[in-house]
């Protein structure tokens, strides 16, 4: 491993694929850091991003593109599509684990000649940096102690509402890690800004208007973290002077998706041990929050003051590492709404699961209600949490006398 690299944790998991499958491919949005955690395990890279001359001899010949000691990296494998069916022959042929990894920052489009992969790739997301990566949590609070019952304990970091906005408005990109902030809010302006105006377009062809895709992501963002339906969404871009009819709009959102830009949390399809109604519908979260700080042109500061856009985003955030650190236990992020309450994130690993309750402040009070609320909600399962968590902005890590924990971000980690 190279003195520079901050170790993943998706690491293990390219590592474990690579030992199950022929290939792995690695996924994930642009900037976000695959090409340097797959170069760590790689023995051999071709980048077709950086290499015309080599993408048209490949959409010639896609062999052009196997040789190499394995592992063999193909980055940005989508670029050259028909690859995929060369690399899928490669393994049959040689019967080999770990002979290839592929990265890609966009799904391709559905092609019917493309062999599904089943049984010769493994897939491995790779998502921007969790708070524990970038060494601003102490990992302290480890989710998979939580589901072994192991109780936190942690007197938290001298860290203020402040500094947490910092981090959020920062973001997990790798290569925003040592720069100045405010060259950090500038970076993530443009990054939407090449989304919007040429990822979505080079994705596959088809023309999307850039004004209304950058109203889409404005939408997203003011409703990160929330269960905002469609129409909503139509109605904030409208109030930015665009129009998405509804068709329009699931393609916009299917290409956003596809290049890893949007994300959804599911709902969970536990239920009471009651006719209470159950929301279907998932969450809709940017894959950063410090996305959405770029699309609404916010600070810091602003934020700071600002509590409830604050505590919108801060969900987002809690939701980024939490599914950082899910994907490390094999675990999934849901998320529960019925007419009774709702838990804002569900962590669920085989038949266990967390219930989890996201509070930007640590007030008694807040903690108090939010704990009442996850003790009330969880009796009324058809299985019991193996933990019930409050997760605030800072503060110490403890376990309640009901049993609920409580714990900082900047404590939490896999």
């Amino acid at each position: 491993m190279s003195g520079s690299y901050l170790p993943r944790l998706v690491d293990d998991q390219l590592a474990r694929g690579l030992r199950s499958a022929g290939a792995v491919v690695l996924e994930g949005p642009k900037a976000c850091g695959k090409t340097t955690t797959a170069r760590e395990q790689a023995a051999s890279v071709v980048r077709l991003d950086t290499s015309p001359q080599l993408r048209a001899a490949a959409l010639a010949d896609p062999s052009v593109l196997l040789a190499g000691e394995t592992p063999h990296l193909i980055d940005e494998w989508q670029l050259v599509p028909d690859v995929w069916n060369a690399v899928r022959s490669a393994v049959d042929d040689r019967q080999v684990s770990g002979q290839f990894i592929l990265t890609e920052s966009a799904t391709p489009a559905e092609d019917a000649t493309r062999h599904s992969g089943a049984g010769r790739f493994a897939r491995v997301r790779r998502m921007p940096m969790s708070l524990c990566e970038q060494k601003q949590s102490t990992g302290a609070v480890s989710l998979k102690a939580l589901f072994k019952g192991d109780p936190p304990s942690s007197a938290g970091q001298e860290l203020d509402l402040t500094r947490v906005a910092e981090l959020l408005c920062r973001g997990g990109w790798p290569g925003n890690v040592n720069r100045d902030l405010a060259d950090v809010l500038n970076a993530n302006r443009d990054y939407l800004a090449t989304i919007s105006g040429a990822d979505i377009v080079t994705l596959d062809g088809i023309r999307r208007d850039p004004r209304k895709v950058a109203a889409l992501i404005f939408a997203l963002a003011r409703n990160a973290g929330t269960y905002v339906t469609s129409r909503t969404l139509q109605a904030d871009i409208t109030r930015e002077g665009q129009n998405l009819a509804p068709k329009t709009l699931d393609n916009y959102l299917d290409a956003l998706a596809r290049l890893w830009v949007y994300v959804e949390q599911p709902a969970w399809g536990q239920h009471m041990r009651s006719s209470a109604q159950v929301r279907r519908a998932p969450k809709r979260h940017l894959v950063d929050p410090s996305l959405a700080v770029a699309a609404m042109g916010t600070t810091p500061k602003a934020l700071v003051a600002d509590p409830e856009a604050f505590g919108q985003l801060f969900e987002s955030l809690v939701f980024r590492d939490l599914s950082i650190y899910a994907q490390a236990i094999d675990a999934r992020v849901l998320a529960y709404q019925d007419a009774t309450g709702e838990f804002d994130a569900v962590v669920v690993r085989s038949d266990e699961w967390l219930g989890i309750e996201v509070k930007l402040s640590g007030r008694p009070e807040i903690i108090e209600a939010a704990a009442a609320g996850l003790v009330r909600l969880g009796g009324r399962m058809r299985t019991p949490p193996a933990a019930l968590m409050v997760v605030t902005a800072t503060g110490p890590a403890y376990r309640r006398k009901d049993g609920v924990y409580v714990t900082s971000i900047l404590d939490l980690g896999p």
